[in-house]
């Protein structure tokens, strides 16, 4: 799969132009094929680099400005509608070419499921790598409803790829007993309810090491982000989120990879949630571009 030298649509404000400059690639994962809720996560990437002019380029949290690093907008990945184990193949082949490239790669979902193949490649190219998942779901299921390759599984096929003990979960208030059991027996570093306080404890554990950081958007509280194929009330506010993100950026953390999924605009006519993800990118960008 060759990059997008020429992306029809809007790109994510301040990206450059040229792939060779970029030290990060951000590209979008269409796909909603396995929703259980409420479909619609495929529009998310188009619509967050759409609402990302609304932005300023400097992050006053950061004190950083997105012309001090270099990240290339490669647009959609094509993916064959409604075949989500084809799709997942794209993604992963995608995201190879990116790592071959020597490039951190950014993604745009898209629902959960999409983060599995990502994953699975980066683990080729780093050694202990270790996760960051911070959603309202715990998705450790083993299949939803018979069906393995479902939203619901992504950090169970994760998690037995890099052993549990690998996976730090934070922000879950949803799941099965299944899972919940699972995540404790399994010694997953499992934090439901908070995600600020835990991260901060927990992150000294992870200094040096190679992670991955992906971000459901429904960890959010529906109030700030109600647009979203599977909201879950009393969720964090905003404001964690962007404090969350800024704890990982000051951790010496080694941050290799990562993604924001789960944004479906339809829900959200006030666009709120393509918004405050969109300022999510920015201060991800900002704060894990080294």
């Amino acid at each position: 799969m060759r990059f997008n030298e020429a992306y029809s649509g809007k790109v994510f404000i301040g990206a450059t132009p040229e792939l060779n400059e970029a030290q990060s690639v951000i590209y979008g994962m269409p796909m909603d094929w396995t929703a259980s809720f409420r479909p619609g996560s495929r529009f998310g990437p188009g619509r967050i680099r759409e609402v990302s002019l609304v932005l300023e380029e400097f992050s006053p949290y950061l004190r950083r400005d997105l012309s001090e690093i270099r990240y290339y907008d490669a647009g959609d990945i094509p993916l064959p509608f409604g075949n989500p184990e084809k799709s997942l193949d794209q993604i992963g082949r995608f995201v190879a070419k990116v790592m071959a490239s020597k490039k951190m790669p950014f993604g745009l979902g898209g629902e959960h499921l999409v983060t599995w193949p990502v994953v699975r490649e980066i683990n080729q190219y780093h050694r202990k790598l270790a996760v960051i998942h911070i959603d309202a779901h715990a998705d450790l299921r083993t299949d939803y409803e018979g069906e393995i390759l479902s939203h619901a599984t992504p950090l169970r096929k994760i998690a037995q790829l890099l052993g549990p003990e690998n996976v730090y979960q934070f922000g879950i208030r949803s799941g099965t007993k299944e899972e919940f059991s699972y995540a404790e027996q399994e010694r997953i570093h499992f934090y439901p309810f908070e995600v600020l306080k835990p991260l901060k404890e927990v992150l000294p554990q992870l200094k040096d090491r190679p992670v991955y950081v992906t971000i459901d958007i429904d960890v959010l509280d529906p109030a700030f982000a109600p647009g979203t194929g599977t909201p879950e009330p009393g969720g964090i506010t905003s404001n964690e989120l962007f404090e969350a993100i800024h704890a990982i950026a000051r951790s010496g953390v080694h941050v290799v990879g990562a993604d924001l999924v789960e944004v479906a605009p339809a829900y959200d006519p006030t666009e709120q949630t393509p918004v405050v993800a969109a300022k999510a990118v920015r201060e991800m960008l900002l704060g894990f571009t080294k």
